[in-house]
């Protein structure tokens, strides 16, 4: 089997000249195999997935020869607020036993999950996670705040969480997100009064706890996607 890479930077490439001399060549077949499947799935990744997840994959592979587990503190998190990206991770200890004969903990299943968020994102993991812990704090917060069992396979919940993604992303990056529509912020506030109080609290709670001030036009899409999810939850 032949594979080209076209890396764009010339630090990738040397970081992936790096894993060549280090790591057996089955590993990184097996860790295309899983980027190639996630790609089919969640479309364009950044270019870089290949060296990081090739390059967790054969430290996880290592640890397990040798015993040694390492805990995902992160796991119920991603298992609900990433469930595409976790059902890839456990495809991907199924292709590792198979291809290289070592039975991965479901725990790695999430790290290749984040990594996959991180290729998604563009982003770091440090922020991944952070951005991870965002979300679920958002998520909580709405949920005790209108009393709400949400539904978990709806679209509108699905929506939020994606919204949330980006926006917990853009928001820790310190990403404005401004417009003037002072109509529009009037509509939905008088429409969604439940829902715009929920987004207020939100937002309370990101000043002081991040110390990021929320625009209108953020706290009106919160409101909007926090209305539709309130509907489903009641």
């Amino acid at each position: 089997m032949k594979k080209v890479f076209a890396l764009q930077s010339d630090e990738l490439v040397g970081r992936l000249g790096e894993l060549l001399s280090q790591i057996p060549l089955e590993v990184m077949t097996t860790c295309d195999r899983i980027i190639d499947l996630a790609r089919g799935r969640l479309g364009k990744l950044q270019e870089s997935l290949y060296i990081t997840l090739t390059d967790h994959c054969h430290f996880a592979i290592e640890r397990q020869k040798k015993g040694i587990a390492l805990r995902n503190v992160l796991l119920w998190e991603i298992k609900r607020l990433y469930p595409k990206e976790f059902a890839l991770g456990q495809e991907a200890r199924a292709i590792i036993a198979k291809r290289l004969g070592v039975e991965l903990a479901e725990d790695e299943a999430g790290f290749i999950a984040l990594h996959l968020v991180t290729a998604q994102l563009n982003s770091e993991m440090p922020e991944v996670m952070h951005v991870t812990r965002v979300m679920q704090e958002i998520l909580q917060l709405v949920k005790y705040q209108l009393q709400l069992n949400y539904d978990e396979e709806s679209l509108s919940y699905q929506r939020f969480v994606t919204h949330l993604k980006f926006f917990a992303q853009r928001m820790l990056t310190r990403t404005v997100v401004e417009d003037d529509d002072v109509s529009l912020h009037s509509a939905v506030k008088d429409n969604y009064a439940k829902a715009w109080k929920c987004a207020e609290t939100v937002a309370t709670h990101l000043q002081k706890q991040y110390q990021r001030s929320l625009t209108t036009e953020e706290i009106m899409f919160l409101a909007i996607h926090i209305e539709r999810v309130r509907k489903e939850g009641r």
